[in-house]
């Protein structure tokens, strides 16, 4: 090695040493703070990081009784027996279907309903309908099953019980294949919408008041205000919950969609997650469902990362 690269070597290595050390020096003079990270970095390592080791499930004909070591390597055997499934493109149609569905209706509804929620000056008022939009998000998905059986069933259901004092036929809701997807939209954007308002409210506390104040001297109205000021301002979050919205484009509330399900809607009610839960559990195939599990993070993570590029071609700031 020649002096000079012997030279570059060594400022190299006295770079590295010194990045270390003021690393370790910061993290001396902000112990607390690290301390304060690390319960939640504990977390994120135990429950999340340590478990992944568990995809390789999916490579190998799992046996309880043989253990993880001893069970037979099978390579890509589940995932060829999910995308040659007869009901493989059923299960992708019905998920797409779904979160397209909530895409367009839920989404939406919670910057709308944040917007109106601003433009109310009662703070009474405002707080009171805060809470009453955000109590849904608390209720569990078996009491939203159970009033939806209770509004939408054809022998107890009130809508149909009205129909038939009315003389009319009643209608079928829970067993029409047809009303499925419109069920399920609805009960989310019931359950979540309000919820959803809570990081837009942040967003919109965070906007400078002088723009408004901009905006009101060159006579914008209330209306323009909202479109030309708070809109803009809040974008960079509408973007990135948008982005991760999309991640979720092959993962459907498993819980949500098991309890209103039955064998009568299951042209339109069968997707990923409960497919994972049929082989995983029911039938004891457990590297099945780890394999549904894995392919619906794959397609999630490269749907991200192609909606990130995209945004960010566009010029917009994305995730990462």
């Amino acid at each position: 090695m020649t002096p000079l690269a012997q030279a570059a070597a060594n400022i190299r290595t006295d770079r590295g040493r010194s990045r270390g050390k003021s690393l370790l020096t910061r993290m001396i003079q902000h112990k607390y703070i690290y301390l304060l990270l690390l319960p939640g970095l504990l977390y994120f390592l135990i429950f999340r990081i340590a478990p992944m080791w568990g995809l390789l499930l999916a490579f190998k004909d799992y046996n309880p009784y043989a253990g993880f070591f001893k069970s037979e390597w099978v390579g890509t055997e589940h995932f060829r027996d999910l995308f040659e499934s007869r009901t493989f493109l059923l299960m992708l149609r019905n998920t797409l279907a779904i979160n397209i569905l909530g895409l367009i209706f839920c989404f939406p509804l919670p910057i709308i309903l944040a917007l109106m929620l601003n433009e109310v000056r009662h703070e009474v008022f405002k707080r009171i309908n805060q809470s009453i939009v955000y109590l849904p998000h608390f209720l569990s998905w078996v009491v939203v099953a159970s009033m939806t059986f209770f509004i939408l069933s054809s022998d107890v259901g009130i809508i149909n019980k009205v129909l038939q004092s009315l003389g009319y036929d009643t209608i079928p809701f829970m067993s029409n294949p047809n009303y499925f997807w419109a069920i399920v939209t609805a009960q989310n954007i019931w359950k979540e919408s309000g919820w959803g308002t809570i990081i837009f409210l942040a967003a919109i506390a965070g906007v400078d008041p002088q723009r408004y104040e901009a905006a009101v001297i060159d006579g914008a109205s209330r209306f323009r205000q909202i479109w030309h000021v708070t809109l803009p301002a809040i974008r960079p979050t509408i973007i990135i919950l948008l982005i991760l919205r999309l991640g979720e484009m092959v993962d459907v509330g498993f819980e949500q969609i098991l309890l209103i399900m039955n064998p009568l809607v299951m042209s339109t009610a069968e997707v990923f997650d409960t497919y994972a839960y049929v082989r995983g559990i029911l039938q004891g195939q457990v590297s099945a469902g780890v394999a549904v599990g894995m392919f619906k993070g794959v397609v999630g993570f490269v749907l991200i990362t192609l909606a990130n590029r995209v945004v960010k071609r566009l010029g917009h700031e994305g995730i990462y």
